[in-house]
């Protein structure tokens, strides 16, 4: 059953918009951090359009799907701007690498944290290093580890604030904000990947799955962050 409703999305984008404009009031050094997802395309068109103050970053981890790049093309195209693009550190990539393998994060949950320390989280700090804060594209139905997070608060992981425009939002805001203004997305969307992370790390989901059963899928729900969005310190 469909559970858009045109007033709500028209309340819950002027909500997004609202956030946003008290963001850009109150944080000098604002950016955000896009990570090629339905939600992350839809905050850059509006961010693009009518917050071009506002920085815009993203992390190539070394692991991502072509598609993810071809995104990034696209959308530079479309607004006729640039992304940042962060990369982890090869030192530190080549050591994880001879200590786990290639692909080592299978075979534990810590092989796998420490794999998205590496490719993720030290690239994420540095992007963030010098900010005020930083916008994301979290929504309280993607993930039971995502129910608590404020529309504007502390992130003491990285020791400065958080922003999260599109928390109330739902799937089928997203998408009608995608088709509505033509945006470009990810083609992995239509291809059964309603998340999209590293190529190793990602699957297409079955009809009925939950929305992020396709990321880091042997693990049990509660662990499944990369740790960029953790509520406690990242050493």
């Amino acid at each position: 059953m469909n559970s858009f409703s045109p007033q709500g999305y028209a309340q819950r984008l002027a909500r997004t918009k609202a956030i946003l404009d008290t963001a850009v009031a109150r944080y000098d050094k604002l950016v955000f951090a896009n990570s090629l997802g339905a939600e992350d395309v839809v905050l850059t068109d509006l961010i693009w359009r009518d917050f071009p103050q506002v920085k815009i970053f993203t992390l190539d981890t070394g692991r991502l799907h072509p598609a993810n790049h071809e995104l990034i093309a696209r959308l530079e195209r479309r607004y006729q701007k640039r992304m940042t693009v962060y990369a982890p550190l090869a030192e530190a990539t080549q050591s994880l690498v001879a200590d786990q393998g290639i692909n080592g994060f299978y075979d534990s949950i810590e092989n796998r944290k420490s794999c998205c320390f590496v490719r993720k989280v030290e690239p994420l700090k540095r992007a963030l290093q010098g900010q005020d804060a930083w916008i994301t594209g979290l929504r309280r139905s993607q993930s039971v580890t995502r129910v608590d997070v404020p529309e504007i608060g502390p992130d003491p992981a990285f020791s400065l604030d958080k922003v999260n425009p599109l928390l109330a939002w739902s799937n089928d805001d997203v998408w009608h904000a995608i088709r509505t203004a033509d945006i470009p997305y990810n083609e992995l969307h239509d291809k059964g990947f309603p998340s999209i992370g590293c190529a190793p790390c990602t699957r297409p989901i079955a009809k009925g799955e939950d929305i992020r059963a396709g990321r880091w899928w042997w693990e049990n729900p509660e662990t499944r962050e990369c740790g960029l969005h953790r509520q406690k310190e990242v050493a």
